[in-house]
């Protein structure tokens, strides 16, 4: 369903080519919203360079996301925007004139693949986007996946455990008038690596602090 960073989808039609103009070869970067939000924006005389990242010049990022708000405004001065939100932060979709069309088609709820280009104004960060796709939900969890086994396992202390491990309890916790939560669930709405959340939900298990009323369903065992 995803191809490669540079790689623009056949299936985005027109919606893709009204963004022609704003296209750019830069990579485009497989990232979440929280990491984004990292970056430091770097300028020159007050237009936006690129997003520093680490040891990486960002400037075109790859995103997977639901829209959780929507706003058209039609008009002699058309624009649009959209709230996305990957469970790890929110950014805005900003744009302008006839390119508002692919956002006027998207209704909140939608899970979306989103390819496009950093902006920075007054104080806020957004992006302009290339390419549109709707896409079934269970992407998220896949793109979560791809990019934690991606990076370089990292040491986790002592305390890290301690505060993951009451972390995911007090999510179980909450759940429980909703008759628990999936584990998948947890996966998407915890800062850690899949194999660390599991690794945790397995101690609670065995510790008899939770269970599981049917496979991947995580109740709190009060």
């Amino acid at each position: 369903m995803e191809g490669g960073n540079d790689t623009q989808s056949s299936t985005t039609g027109s919606a893709s080519a009204s963004f022609g103009e704003q296209r750019k070869r830069n990579i485009a970067y497989k990232l979440r919203i929280g990491d984004i939000l990292k970056g430091v924006p770097m300028m020159n005389e007050g237009k936006f360079l690129f997003l520093e990242l680490g040891d990486k010049k960002v400037v075109r990022v790859n995103i997977l996301a639901n829209c959780v708000d929507k706003f058209i405004q039609e008009g002699e001065k058309q624009f649009a925007s959209l709230t996305i939100d990957d469970a790890s932060g929110q950014l805005k979709l900003k744009a302008f004139g006839e390119d508002i069309e692919p956002l006027k088609e998207v209704v909140q709820g939608d899970t979306l693949q989103i390819i496009g280009n950093m902006r920075e104004w007054n104080g806020e960060l957004y992006m302009i986007p290339e390419v549109i796709k709707k896409v079934d939900v269970q992407w998220l969890l896949v793109r979560k996946l791809e990019i934690q086994n991606a990076r370089k396992d990292m040491p986790v202390g002592e305390n890290n455990d301690s505060k993951l491990k009451n972390e995911i309890m007090v999510k179980i916790k909450e759940a429980e008038t909703d008759g628990g939560i999936d584990v998948d669930t947890l996966i998407m709405n915890t800062e850690a690596s899949p194999d660390t959340i599991n690794g945790e939900i397995k101690k609670l298990l065995e510790e008899g602090l939770v269970y599981e009323p049917r496979p991947g369903r995580l109740r709190y065992l009060g």
